[in-house]
């Protein structure tokens, strides 16, 4: 099993933590995030991933190296302009088979094998892990029709979401969608994937994930890792 990890973004968000370091190499416990996404990947059989690099890249290279310490062969695509989140897969070659995709800043304790298999077994050329987050509106919220007159009040409402976590897998048919050098995000490849009346599947998980993209997000993510270490690394660093 292959997998690309996106690894190239400034994380602005997580400032100042990564004014000198890339996001991924930020650390949570003794180690970085990518290096619990690196190992986990191990664990559930990828052999082979790419890092799609370009902020600090020579830092995330010089850590990684080949891999080799990891048990898995690294290798990187380095962008030069910023390619979005799905642009960079046009410059990766050897992408034959499914193969998982996701971002380099993602706690999770996932099951990739079971996310694979479920993608396989359904036959999708494209499957979006998501997850169940509430948002809670701390305000009266006011619908009214087209006279303006009120239909209801809802007193600080909470709404019910499915989101992406992040982690995709995709068949190779997907990389025909991608033009390459061209600036692609991913939901404006499901959105051409769905015109085109391909099978996207959403694969609903539950426990626990959490996107390091805040300066609160990294300081849950640090007291969180410590507690629950034994799930997220199982057979310790």
């Amino acid at each position: 099993m292959r997998a690309v990890i996106l690894a190239g973004g400034k994380g602005t968000r997580l400032a100042p933590y990564t004014t000198v370091f890339p996001k991924p190499l930020v650390p949570i416990g003794d180690m970085p995030i990518l290096e619990v996404v690196v190992r986990q990947l191990h664990r559930a059989g990828v052999c082979q991933i790419t890092m799609a690099v370009g902020h600090l890249a020579e830092l995330l290279m010089a850590f990684f190296g080949d891999g080799s310490r990891f048990g898995v062969r690294i290798d990187y695509s380095r962008e030069d302009e910023p390619l979005g989140t799905a642009g960079p897969l046009a410059q990766i070659s050897g992408l034959e088979d499914a193969f998982l995709v996701m971002n380099g800043d993602v706690l999770t304790t996932l099951d990739y094998t079971a996310l694979v298999a479920y993608h396989r077994e359904h036959g999708a050329a494209a499957t979006i892990a998501m997850h169940e987050r509430s948002v809670k509106i701390d305000l009266g919220v006011i619908e009214v029709n087209d006279d303006n007159r009120v239909v209801q009040y809802l007193e600080k409402p909470t709404h019910d979401y499915r989101v992406s976590m992040g982690i995709y897998v995709f068949e190779p048919s997907v990389l025909r969608y991608i033009e390459r050098g061209v600036r692609l995000d991913f939901p404006e490849l499901i959105w051409k994937l769905l015109a085109d009346n391909e099978p996207v599947l959403g694969y609903p998980y539950d426990g626990y994930w959490l996107d390091i993209g805040r300066p609160d997000d990294y300081t849950r993510a640090v007291a969180e890792f410590e507690q629950m270490r034994d799930q997220f690394l199982p057979e310790g660093p």
